[in-house]
């Protein structure tokens, strides 16, 4: 059942749930950020309409630059900025920045600490027929091993929105990834979020789960299909929402691990370096348990319409169930 206390979509399940683009989200929540702190301003390299980022372009021109295609010139005019007393948004598709800049990333911002934002939108291959070039699979493990960086993967638009003011207030550097399609409305503007804790989502009627899924992102909303469907096969499962993975919510892994003895991450990105790693990295050191992952496994993506790009990739509910029996196998 959905977790009562988190106060989410009740109409999750239902063939006319509401979707939304995240990268919508974020617009949202960058325009109410720079009505709430004068010190956000934007800049953006040639997308600001894809990025939605022209909600906040047509409030606040005066806050706003139109840097063009030129990502790397956006991460070091952004620092110069912050470096001033700003709080800088940037964004392009996800495969430009931090795709193209990572080294002015790593060097300009992270470096130095500056509490920059980066927004990298059309990640994933459910940006369909963009095809491989334009399909970032990388970037949270580009994004991950910076130090001093924050990284955000919300499940639908309303999260990405509060994950967005959320970052305004860290003092960081950050990055929240961002889907280009509809993706539905999970949660509710009452849904509690904290940018640095993991959330159950999905937990049996009774009794305890025999495996934890842990999902990021807009695979969430397959995960929790697929648990739903498990459910009536006899097989408990808990999803757990993991949209901060950088500082992973050690405390809330291993306490679902604990109960599951058993865990499947699931992630539109590649297996390696991703969400999974990082989750296969705090069960290391803490409580190693049988583990699957759901993701795209050493391949490039390629054009397609986004339902079956996610499905030839196995990252399909489908996929997610069959983890799931695969590593039940494991554990017993």
């Amino acid at each position: 059942m959905l977790n009562p206390k988190l106060k989410l979509n009740p109409k999750i399940f239902n063939d006319d749930v509401e979707q939304v683009p995240i990268r919508k989200g974020f617009g949202q929540g960058l325009l109410l950020a720079g009505e709430q702190d004068k010190n956000v301003v934007g800049l953006c390299a040639d997308l600001t309409e894809s990025t939605q980022m022209n909600l906040f372009a047509e409030k606040f021109p005066e806050r706003f630059v139109e840097v063009g295609v030129a990502e790397q010139n956006l991460a070091t005019i952004a620092s110069g900025m912050a470096a001033m007393g700003k709080i800088p948004f940037i964004s392009s598709y996800a495969m430009f920045s931090p795709g193209r800049n990572w080294e002015q990333i790593r060097t300009t911002i992270a470096y130095n600490n500056r509490p920059i934002k980066i927004a990298g939108s059309h990640a994933g291959v459910s940006v369909g027929p963009d095809g491989g070039t334009h399909q970032a699979l990388e970037d949270i493990a580009l994004m991950r091993v910076v130090p001093n960086m924050e990284v955000i993967s919300p499940c639908d638009a309303i999260e990405a929105k509060k994950a967005t003011l959320a970052l305004v207030k860290t003092g960081k550097p950050g990055y929240i990834r961002l889907a280009r399609e509809k993706t539905p409305i999970i949660t509710t503007e009452e849904t509690p979020f904290d940018i640095n804790k993991a959330e159950i989502y999905w937990m049996p009627d009774v009794g305890l789960a025999t495996v934890g899924i842990i999902a990021t992102g807009s695979l969430l909303f397959r995960a929790l299909l697929a648990a739903k469907e498990l459910e009536g096969e006899g097989i408990k499962t808990k999803v757990m929402n993991l949209s901060g993975i950088k500082p992973i919510d050690v405390e809330a892994v291993v306490t679902l691990t604990k109960e599951c003895k058993a865990i499947v991450t699931v992630e539109e990105h590649q297996v390696a370096g991703g969400m999974g790693s990082a989750v296969a990295e705090t069960l290391a050191q803490n409580f190693p348990v049988p583990m699957e992952f759901v993701g795209v496994k050493d391949k490039f993506g390629q054009s397609g319409t986004p339902d079956e790009l996610i499905e030839h990739y196995g990252m399909g509910k489908n996929s997610i169930k069959e983890a799931v029996k695969k590593v039940l196998k494991k554990k017993l």
